[in-house]
This record gives structure tokens, C-alpha cells and sequence, in this order.
């Protein structure tokens, strides 16, 4: 991977394990009320159901890690690949579902992480 592909995947990485902090263990605090736009009564009743979404958010992360170390390039690149994708996905579907604002803050950096990786 070139230096830019793996700063952002790198960086994506982390975004993932932020979220999945804010998601699993600071969902009905303050910094997570104004990061989601939540009130503390719906954060109050969707703490588990954040917990969940931050496990997978926690898998992301993970699966861009694991790319970021795996000794073989060519298996690194496809497991990048992979979970940028998922990544890219999960931001279409969050911004048509929940808020446009996604789309910009997972899917756009996904995919310019995708076009580094396959161009630069």
C-alpha cells in the first residue's frame, strides 16, 4: 500500500474505533448527544441498541487494522478493499436511512481510501 492509501485506511481505522466508543460506552453522555443529535431520553432508551451498532463499527475498525499488518500485500489490499466497502455501504444506507451527514463522514473517506488504493 502507498503512504496515502495507508494513512487513510489508518485514519478510518480510528474514525471506526471512535464511533464504536461513543456507540458502546458514551452513548448518553453529552459528547455522544451532540455528535448523534440525540435527546437523553431516546439515548436512555437506545443504549443497547447503540451497544450493538458499535460492535460493528468495532468490527470495521478491526478489519482495517488487520489489512494495515497482514505480511502478504496482496491479501492486505483485498481485505483493505473489503472492509472499505462495507464501509462505503453502511454509509449509502445510514445516509438514506438516518442522515445524509454520513455519507460524508464514512463513505466519502472510504471511497477516496478505495481510489488510493487502487491508483496511487
Amino acid at each position: 500500500m502507498s503512504i496515502l492509501a495507508t494513512t487513510l485506511v489508518a485514519l478510518i481505522a480510528l474514525l471506526h474505533v471512535y464511533i464504536m466508543v461513543l456507540e458502546m460506552f458514551l452513548w448518553t453522555t453529552p459528547r455522544a448527544l451532540k455528535a448523534f443529535g440525540l435527546t437523553p431520553e431516546f439515548a436512555a432508551e437506545t443504549k443497547v441498541l447503540a451497544a450493538n451498532q458499535g460492535l460493528y463499527n468495532g468490527f470495521l475498525a478491526a478489519g482495517l487494522i488487520w489489512s494495515l499488518v497482514y505480511p502478504v500485500p496482496g491479501f492486505a489490499w483485498q481485505l483493505a478493499m473489503f472492509f472499505l466497502a462495507c464501509i462505503a455501504v453502511a454509509g449509502i444506507f445510514g445516509a438514506v436511512t438516518s442522515s445524509r451527514r454520513i455519507l460524508f463522514i464514512q463513505t466519502v473517506p472510504a471511497v477516496l481510501a478505495m481510489l488510493a488504493l487502487m491508483f496511487v
